[in-house]
């Protein structure tokens, strides 16, 4: 027994009897079409780039006299279990958070995620900040990462659901460029109040001052989310269709009757009606487990490992401890290895603008498939120059630090932004913000393992903690070449469709089906922008739903 639902994205207003005409362009904060559209992505932005801070500010303190003498249990030489598990519980918070939003996350909206997030992390960046036992530190890092969880595991499906197809891509890498920026900016910042570790009345500063900053990137999304339009997709699940065309309109730059917006608005409520019509029912955890003609266990599955996959890279050995490997594995001066640190950051930044001018032109399996390949080497060569720096061999540690610079050149192209990206792309409208969330959880989970092993694995096995990673890398490549299917291009919606047409028991078929079938309405609206004038284009009709 099949159903089908049909999808006619070139259905005449008329024909949608539950829709009052309605008419006029809208805006926000004055801006409409790319301006808009620029400016969501800069706020979003702000939330990764708090992310990236929080990853990268504790790095180069923990060698601090002044951080060591308030808290001396920490130290890496007598308790490396305690130190990774201080520094790695930020992540058992931000698991939590990103848990709760799968039920959050639909029933709030993406904007008050955000703010309450948002309100979150500057109550734990306050609290980390006045830390004087090692317990207050840890719980004010586990509140600081409930917040950061809400906001990680929204940004992306918000920049994705308010984004066009073609540019979408582009939108979240530059959201994981922002996060390397983050971290840059907390090198620098560390760097910079390290000369006022030996001030006897002020030395407390070159650590907490640092953690305090942190704060004023919340403090600015409080200021200004809710000035920001909510995702019209998010509205539409909801039923709110007005509202949704009136995002649209100042996202498109186009009267809210224009025929582009009702050809998506036809197209949204085609795909909600395909996952009714699958369910029977609202979202239930099971959903997430189940496969169905949405295909979404596939979904969530390639979702969550692609979020796994980001941390097993071996990413935030580098991101949390850069200063410490510096200075405590590879020898350099205490100065020198914040320079490099910071250089590092810097480095890590401007290489991830080279993703985010290719995601769109070379497609996402083409820089993730390399991505780990080159990883892979760079952690392999560690291993010997590490090696060898530990033996004393000054040109060794030169050549080490090169490769950790490389390897931020390598995920920072690749899989820095591009396992945020895939996500939302590829999870269906009722499952997107939990799917997302999920993922994103898992992102944390395996996050909080690496953090918390790499002292303990710098100590127990020195220079073959990377080779490790090495080996993961390696086995990466071929996950994603058969098991990843392309996404450049393809609305939300066109990925129902993909995923419908691939066999439940032979998964890796999804890739095939990809390369298979063409690029459908996007181009094509692309092309006749002008449509909304009154002129009729060409009826395309989809079936996208069917039983296997």
């Amino acid at each position: 027994m099949s159903s089908s639902v049909s999808l006619n994205i070139d259905q005449k207003e008329s024909e949608e009897p539950d829709v009052a005409p309605i008419s006029g362009t809208h805006s926000f904060l004055g801006l409409r079409g790319h301006q808009l559209n620029f400016a969501v992505s800069c706020f979003a932005g702000v939330g990764f780039l708090l992310f990236g801070y929080d990853q990268g500010v504790m790095g180069s303190l923990l060698t601090l006299p002044a951080f060591e003498n308030t808290f001396p249990g920490m130290k890496a030489s007598t308790n490396a279990t305690l130190q990774g598990a201080v520094i790695a519980l930020y992540e058992i918070g931000c698991m939590m958070a990103s848990l709760s939003t799968i039920y959050l996350g639909d029933k709030l909206g993406r904007l008050k995620i955000m703010f309450i997030g948002s309100v979150i992390v500057c109550i734990g960046g306050a609290l980390q900040a006045c830390a004087y036992t090692i317990a207050h530190l840890t719980v004010a890092r586990i509140f600081t990462g409930l917040g950061t969880g809400f906001i990680t595991s929204t940004v992306p499906v918000y920049q994705s659901e308010c984004s066009p197809a073609k540019k979408r891509g582009q939108l979240i890498m530059m959201e994981g460029s922002l996060i390397a920026l983050g971290i840059a900016i907390s090198y620098w910042i560390d760097f910079g109040f390290y000369f006022v570790r030996n001030d006897p009345n002020h030395g407390d500063a070159a650590w907490r001052v640092p953690i305090a900053l942190q704060c004023l990137f919340p403090i600015l999304l409080i200021s200004t989310v809710f000035y920001f339009p909510e995702s019209p997709r998010w509205l539409m699940n909801k039923g709110r269709v007005e509202d949704a065309k009136k995002v649209f309109s100042a996202l498109y730059d186009l009267p809210v009757d224009s025929r582009k917006i009702q050809v998506q608005i036809n197209e949204i409520q085609a795909a909600i009606a395909l996952e009714k019509d699958a369910a029977g029912h609202g979202f239930s955890i099971k959903d997430l487990f189940t496969q169905g003609p949405a295909r979404n266990f596939h979904r969530v599955s390639l979702a969550c490992w692609s979020q796994i996959m980001q941390q097993i890279t071996g990413i935030n050995l580098i991101t949390y401890y850069a200063g410490t490997i510096f200075e405590s594995y590879i020898g350099m001066s205490p100065l020198n290895s914040r320079i490099l640190a910071a250089a590092n950051g810097t480095e890590y930044f401007l290489a991830s603008l080279i993703g985010f001018y290719t995601i769109e032109r070379l497609g996402r399996r083409f820089l993730l498939f390399w991505g780990a390949i080159s990883q892979a080497i760079c952690m392999a060569i560690l291993t010997g120059t590490t090696y060898a720096a530990g033996k004393g061999n000054s040109g060794a540690g030169i050549a080490a630090a090169v490769f950790l610079f490389a390897f931020n050149s390598c995920f920072g192209v690749s899989y820095l932004g591009g396992t945020w990206l895939l996500p939302p792309e590829l999870l269906s409208l009722k499952l997107r913000a939990p799917g997302a969330a999920l993922s994103t959880a898992c992102n944390w989970v395996f996050n909080f393992m690496v953090v918390m092993i790499t002292p303990v694995a710098f100590e127990s096995i020195g220079c073959y903690t990377y080779t490790i990673f090495a080996a993961i890398n390696l086995l990466m490549a071929p996950v994603v070449f058969f098991f990843y299917p392309e996404t450049k291009g393809r609305s939300l919606e066109e990925m129902d469709i993909i995923f419908n047409h691939t066999p439940v028991w032979q998964p890796w078929k999804v890739v095939q089906v990809a390369k298979d079938l063409p690029i459908m309405h996007e181009q094509q609206l692309d092309k006749e922008g002008d449509l909304y004038d009154g002129e009729k284009g060409d009826t395309e009709h989809i079936e996208v739903l069917k039983e296997n």
